[in-house]
C-alpha cells in the first residue's frame, strides 16, 4: 500500500529532529510534532525545541503541534490524537507528505496503532455513584476494565482515577462505533546509537543548554506565575532546575542528577519502541547521525509505492 505517513522517531538527543527537518525539505514535506512538552510556548530550551533545525538553506519548514499552548494548559494523548488527525487529513488534501517525529512513546502509538479514545462527557450520575468508594475500590473498577494501563500515576489521583473510569466506560459503550480514523499506511523509521555514544551526546547537549540559559528559562517561566509544583510536573530539566531554583540540591547536583535522569529516560524510549515493534510496528533502525542511509532508504520505500 502506498505509504502516506513518514514517521521519524527515537530517544532524546538522537538527533532525529535535525535528520527529519533535512528531509521535509527534499521531499516538500511537513512536520508534525510527537512530543508532549514542545506543544507548550515558552519552553523551548528544556523541551529541545532546536526551533533553528527547522530552517535550512532559507527555507522555514512547516512543523505542527509546537508553540499551541500556555504552560497552565493541559495536554493529552487524546487532545494529541484528534489534533493530528486533522493536520494529518488537511495535509493529505494538498497532496503534502506529513512527517510525524518525536519520541513520545504514547503519542507516536496512538496513531500507529489506532488506539480508540472517545470523547468522554461527563458523567455526572456515575460521578455521585463512585464518590462514596475508596481509592482502592476505585482502582479495582479501573483495572477490571483495563487490566493494561499506559499510565500507573492514574491509580494515585482520585480527580483522574474517575475520570479515566468514565473514559474507559464510553469506550466499552462505543464498541458499535463507525471507524473515525483515516487510513494511515507509514513508513517507520528509528534512529539508534550506541548506549555509550549516547549517552555522550546527552551530558554535551545537557552542557550546551545549560550554558544557552535552561536555568534562567525556569525562572522566567515561573515568574510569569507556572507553579514550582507545576514545572516539577514537567519532569526532567524542568523538575531538577525548579529543586535547583528552590535550593533544594545544588548546582552541581542538579546537572549530575539531571543527565543521569536523561539518560535513564533514553533508555525508557528504547523499551517503549521495541515493546512497539512486539506489538506489530515495524521499525526500521538506521545508525545514528547517517542522513544518507535514511535518506535513501524513505526514497526506496516512496518510489517502490508509485511502481506499477
Amino acid at each position: 500500500m502506498n505509504k502516506n505517513l513518514i514517521v521519524i522517531l527515537g530517544p532524546t538527543a538522537s538527533g532525529k529532529t535535525a535528520m527529519a527537518a533535512r528531509l521535509a525539505v527534499e521531499l516538500e514535506g511537513e512536520i508534525i510534532s510527537a512530543d508532549s512538552r514542545q506543544v507548550y510556548r515558552g519552553m523551548d530550551i528544556g523541551t529541545g525545541k532546536d526551533l533553528e533545525e527547522f530552517r535550512i538553506d532559507g527555507r522555514v519548514i512547516p512543523c505542527h503541534l509546537i508553540d499551541i499552548l500556555n504552560p497552565d494548559q493541559e495536554f493529552n494523548v487524546f487532545e494529541f490524537q484528534k489534533r493530528f488527525y486533522e493536520i494529518f487529513s488537511a495535509l493529505r488534501e494538498k497532496q503534502v507528505l506529513p512527517l510525524l517525529v518525536g519520541g513520545t512513546g504514547l503519542y507516536l502509538e496512538s496513531v500507529l496503532t489506532r488506539y480508540f479514545m472517545p470523547n468522554a462527557e461527563t458523567d455526572e450520575r456515575m460521578r455521585e455513584e463512585l464518590a462514596g468508594l475508596t481509592m482502592e475500590e476505585l482502582q479495582d473498577i479501573l483495572l477490571a476494565m483495563k487490566p493494561q494501563l499506559h499510565n500507573q500515576t492514574d491509580l494515585h489521583n482520585r480527580e483522574r482515577l474517575i475520570r479515566k473510569i468514565e473514559i474507559e466506560k464510553a469506550r466499552q459503550n462505543s464498541s458499535n462505533h463507525s471507524d473515525p480514523f483515516p487510513q494511515i499506511h507509514a513508513g517507520v523509521f528509528g534512529i539508534f546509537w550506541e548506549r555509550a555514544e549516547l549517552k555522550k551526546r546527552i551530558s554535551t547537549r545537557l552542557r550546551q543548554r545549560l550554558a544557552e540559559g535552561m536555568i534562567e528559562e525556569v525562572s522566567r517561566l515561573h515568574d510569569e506565575g507556572v507553579s514550582w509544583e507545576r514545572l516539577e510536573r514537567f519532569g526532567l530539566e524542568y523538575r531538577f532546575i525548579a529543586r535547583y531554583l528552590q535550593k533544594k540540591m545544588t548546582r552541581e547536583e542538579m546537572a549530575a542528577g539531571l543527565q543521569t535522569a536523561i539518560g535513564q529516560f533514553a533508555k525508557r524510549q528504547m523499551t517503549w519502541f521495541r515493546r512497539m515493534e512486539k506489538k506489530g510496528v515495524s521499525i526500521e533502525w538506521i545508525p545514528g547521525g547517517d542522513y544518507s542511509a535514511l535518506h535513501s532508504r524513505v526514497l526506496q520505500m516512496l518510489s517502490r509505492d508509485v511502481l506499477p
